[in-house]
């Protein structure tokens, strides 16, 4: 780590409210990542099929499709309260999953994955908003990539924890480490110390308020291509992120290597969290987003050959590359949105990214089991590169929005 960039952290964490979040982030973070990975080996124990494991992610992703709607809520209400009220809800509907313990009972598995998803939707809006007014806009960046070094840096320890805890105890187990996380999370949320007006009464009618944040985003010229970019990337990912298991299976190992894999990208995301902020000050949000998008594109097409010390190395690239369009993205979201819209925008933001991901996630699911998933992984790696081709040649040329307080 350089000197700037240790600099810059300690700047960070000397915020009490930063301080708080991120831990709070490490916490829940833990939980998420280790349900993530349990959930597709729980699944994959209980029926044999690559399919329906992949089917897990597609689940936790799909509510991105409402996120414009869901948004309004961070706009609408406290965010403080929102963080700690969903947290809660997280912690309890967890416990549910004890009853799973058949192939017949997993509907309910993939009912409360897809309302933890929903809840996800909603309470990273409101912490994006609520962050933007309590840490400084100069370290946004920084805060960040610290942030996604705390949620990527748990696939170093929580998908090797859920395993452990998945092999001697089963996946109800890991079910009630994610909901003890959050009661934590809830904890630290509650010590956050923010001031915060009563939203005024909302103008106009639901439709209208929803759509701000679709105009807005649409219309902004330095958002709109780093989002566009980012689900196009995040479309990619989400096929590669369903082929894991096959990717797996072609190198001779049991479904539950893929922790090792999550482990290995959490590495790279660790890295390139640390980094981003002087990154991002250094290259801007464009072309640090299509650095990152060419290296994820050799690394998803090198994974087409199965070998060990290769797949580790293209899981490491893999956790550097992918989260530098994300933090590029939420960064200049957080920058260049009004607060009253900053809810609703970093919503729609999260939707046209992370919604390809979902289409991705479903696809992957079926065509693993029509197709050579060597041939779609140097497939994706070629889209991969298009993608940073095209948003890297527009890189140098920033061009400054018509007004902050337009929609």
């Amino acid at each position: 780590m350089t000197t700037m960039t240790k600099w810059t952290v300690v700047r960070v964490l000397r915020d009490r409210n930063a301080g708080l979040y991120l831990a709070g982030v490490v916490v829940s973070g833990f939980g998420t990542s280790a349900l993530w990975l349990a959930s597709g080996v729980w699944v994959k124990d209980l029926t044999g099929s690559d399919g329906l494991a992949a089917l897990c992610m597609l689940a936790m992703w799909a509510p991105t499709l409402a996120g414009p709607l869901l948004g309004t809520l961070a706009d609408r209400v406290r965010r403080k309260p929102l963080l700690i009220g969903t947290n809660l809800l997280l912690a309890a509907l967890l416990l549910t999953l004890f009853t799973v313990d058949s192939p017949e009972a997993l509907w309910l598995l993939f009912a409360v994955l897809f309302v933890y998803g929903a809840a996800g939707v909603v309470h990273d809006a409101a912490e994006s908003a609520l962050v933007a007014t309590a840490v400084d806009r100069s370290l946004l960046g920084d805060f960040n990539g610290l942030r996604m070094t705390a949620t990527e840096g748990m696939k170093l320890l929580a998908p090797l924890a859920g395993a452990g805890v998945y092999a001697a105890y089963g996946g109800a187990s890991v079910a009630l480490l994610d909901s003890l996380t959050f009661v934590v999370a809830t904890v630290l949320y509650a010590c956050l110390r923010v001031r915060e007006e009563r939203p005024a009464p909302p103008a106009g009618g639901r439709r209208g308020r929803t759509a701000e944040g679709v105009r807005y985003l649409r219309s902004h010229p330095v958002l709109r291509p780093l989002a566009l970019a980012g689900g196009v990337t995040m479309l990619c990912a989400g096929l590669s992120g369903a082929l894991t298991y096959a990717v797996v299976e072609d190198l001779g190992r049991s479904p539950a290597y893929a922790g090792v894999l999550y482990a290995v990208q959490g590495a790279g995301s660790v890295v390139i969290g640390l980094c981003s902020g002087p990154a991002l000050r250094h290259l801007g949000e464009r072309r640090l987003a299509a650095w990152g998008i060419a290296l994820l594109a050799a690394a998803v097409a090198l994974r087409a050959v199965p070998d060990d010390v290769l797949a580790l190395a293209c899981s490491a690239a893999i956790g550097a590359g992918l989260p530098a369009v994300l933090i590029a993205t939420l960064t200049a979201v957080q920058r260049e949105t009004p607060g009253t819209l900053l809810g609703r925008v970093t919503a729609t933001a999260n939707t046209v990214v992370f919604t390809p991901n979902v289409a991705g996630l479903a696809a992957g699911a079926a065509l693993v089991e029509l197709t050579d998933h060597r041939l779609l992984l140097v497939l994706l790696g070629l889209a991969l590169l298009a993608t940073a081709t095209r948003l890297g040649t527009g890189a140098g040329r920033r061009i400054q929005p018509k007004g902050r307080g337009a929609v």
